[in-house]
């Protein structure tokens, strides 16, 4: 990898990498191996060495700080507590726990504690996803008839969201109660990525405003301005970058996770570094992830 401003965190290829956040008390970053069923933490240290991957026992796509012992996985049938010291799981609330078909993909938490979290049919089946808002157990439907719901972040001071459906390639922006997260009008486009190459996947924003979203199929990430512009493009060296947090004491680095979903052979032989995670330089500081509030 000839770029200094790039480097592989962890070398373990992940199926299809996904949900990252950061600690910055123990300075460790989190990622999950969706359809793998695998949680990896992996302290920020140049000598700490690989990941340690825990299994988990069902598909989980984001992870959420509570506190200092305590995560909110999104798992494929509800919200779960998990103790970061024993790795007990325990059930905080269902999410379309009904429908065997779906599971729960990208997501964030809004500065007011609140999580906004997507689903999706398991084989990606058209308008079968949504966003939902989650303030403690009470679970709200925003958006319905999605294909892939992703690019979930927020604005520094909370009073905009920002989602995609990948297979539409529309990032919407929509105005938010900055109390609870929740929406006062309709979505607007941001921008119009429908005709361009590769699809918006995960997104961070940084200190300034910026959103940075992953480019799934494009080997790059994107960098959207506040007024809708795409003002940076970042290459990486993964052709299916799937989700970006900032990380490091800091927050002044990305960390990519990526997928080898969907490619045959010869598409990995040509992707050498598919499915990896990585860490990028990308000059700019940006913010730290809530965390997740059980009694909103």
């Amino acid at each position: 990898m000839s770029d200094p401003s790039i480097r592989v965190l962890d070398p373990t290829r992940c199926h299809l990498g996904e949900g990252p956040s950061y600690d910055p008390a123990t300075d460790t970053a989190w990622w999950v191996d969706i359809l793998e069923c695998r949680l990896f933490e992996r302290p920020l240290d140049n000598q700490a060495g690989p990941a340690r991957i825990h299994a988990l026992p069902k598909m989980v796509s984001d992870v959420a700080a509570i506190d200092s012992g305590r995560q909110l996985l999104s798992a494929e049938d509800g919200l779960y507590i998990r103790t970061v010291r024993d790795g007990r799981l325990s059930l905080f609330c269902p999410l379309e726990a009904e429908d065997a078909g779906t599971r729960s993909n990208d997501g964030r938490v809004h500065p007011c504690g609140a999580l906004w979290i997507g689903t999706m049919g398991r084989d990606a089946e058209a308008g079968r996803g949504a966003i939902y808002h989650v303030a403690g157990t009470r679970v709200t439907r925003l958006f319905a008839g999605l294909t892939i719901p992703n690019g979930i972040a927020f604005s520094p001071d909370g009073a905009t969201g920002y989602f995609v459906d990948t297979d539409e390639g529309i990032l919407r922006r929509v105005a938010l109660d900055l109390a609870t997260g929740l929406p006062v009008a309709e979505p607007q486009t941001h921008y119009d990525h429908s005709d361009g190459e590769g699809g918006i996947d995960g997104a961070a924003v940084d200190e300034e405003g910026l959103i940075w979203t992953a480019r799934f199929g494009g080997a790059c990430l994107d960098a959207y301005s506040p007024a809708g512009a795409r003002v940076r493009t970042l290459a990486v060296p993964v052709r299916q970058p799937t989700c970006p947090t900032f990380v490091g004491r800091g927050l002044d680095r990305l960390l990519v996770t990526s997928a080898y979903e969907g490619m045959d052979e010869a598409e990995r032989a040509a992707d050498p570094e598919h499915g990896r995670t990585l860490l990028v330089d990308p000059g700019v500081r940006g913010l730290l992830e809530p965390p997740f509030r059980l009694d909103a």
